[in-house]
């Protein structure tokens, strides 16, 4: 049995195609990836006809996606998450180490977030979903979409570079006290900003370095392959780590400190912050 669902784009004020369009809107394919593999098995129409990786929405069209019902799992998952900040259209929460973002897993954050977080009152509520991605290991603040408009809206600002992500990590080694990392990931640009706050000396590493980052762009590992690839890995770093300097069992020191946007619908400028945990200090000092 398929589920269909079906949307009446309102007045736009410009065409937009319907990959970016539809992000947010049918829970069946919430994401732009989940919109792209629907079109491409078939699975959507616009005003009765196929649609395609081409199709522009102008306005006043009617979208009906039709898809095979999955039966949902009998169990839910219950996954604590500290809420930092959240409202009608937005929230942002903590995400631990060791759980995937989002994926085919059962255990992800995508699937914790609804008993986390209070389901919007607004008329295009939808079930929350993570605009943007941190590494499996990764610590740190997560920003999610509450409504269909704001995750498509949240999307494009990541893509348009207009929300500025803070990190900071624990490096290994001596290093410049700032500089700027460019390289090809994946054959895309990327670039990176860094500053050494502080150094301790170590006994096994020669030095230890807290250091605030800055990405200027967003590849996958980005930070990761930065820091190695000027000889300061990232501590707890297995993949991209020296290999006689790998610390095992403590995670790799790598935590999303902050978001600065202005919020798309309230115009409220925010600095959503995390904390730095305390194994952090801990190293540190």
């Amino acid at each position: 049995m398929n589920k269909t669902e079906k949307h009446i784009v309102p007045e736009l004020l410009h065409p937009i195609r319907l990959q970016e369009y539809g992000v947010g809107i049918f829970n069946s394919a919430l994401t732009k990836s989940a919109l792209k593999k629907a079109i491409k098995k078939e699975l959507i129409t616009v005003n009765g006809v196929l649609a395609s990786t081409a199709t522009f929405i102008k306005g006043g069209e009617t979208i009906k996606i039709s898809v095979p019902e999955i039966k949902k799992a009998k169990k839910e998952l219950i996954f604590p998450l500290p809420v930092l900040y959240e409202d009608e259209y937005l929230a942002a929460i903590h995400k631990p180490a060791g759980i995937l973002v989002s994926g085919n897993s059962f255990k992800t954050i995508a699937n914790a977030l609804p008993q986390n977080l209070k389901k919007s009152t607004l008329i295009d509520a939808a079930i929350p979903q993570p605009v943007h991605r941190l590494d499996y290991p990764t610590t740190g603040i997560l920003l999610t979409g509450k409504t269909s408009n704001s995750i498509r809206i949240l999307n494009k600002l990541f893509e348009d570079k207009k929300i500025q992500k803070t990190y900071f990590a624990i490096t290994i080694g001596k290093m410049d006290s700032k500089g700027v990392i460019t390289a090809t990931i994946d054959g895309k640009k990327s670039k990176s900003k860094y500053k050494v706050l502080k150094t301790v000396p170590s006994k096994r590493f020669g030095n230890l370095n807290l250091v605030k980052l800055k990405p200027k762009t967003g590849r996958k590992h980005q930070l990761r392959i930065h820091l190695a690839s000027i000889g300061n890995p990232i501590l707890g770093d297995k993949e991209y780590g020296k290999e006689d300097l790998i610390l095992n069992g403590k995670g790799i020191y790598l935590h999303a400190y902050s978001l600065k946007f202005t919020h798309p619908f309230t115009q409220q400028k925010l600095c959503l912050k995390n904390e730095l945990p305390e194994r952090f200090r801990k190293v540190i000092g």
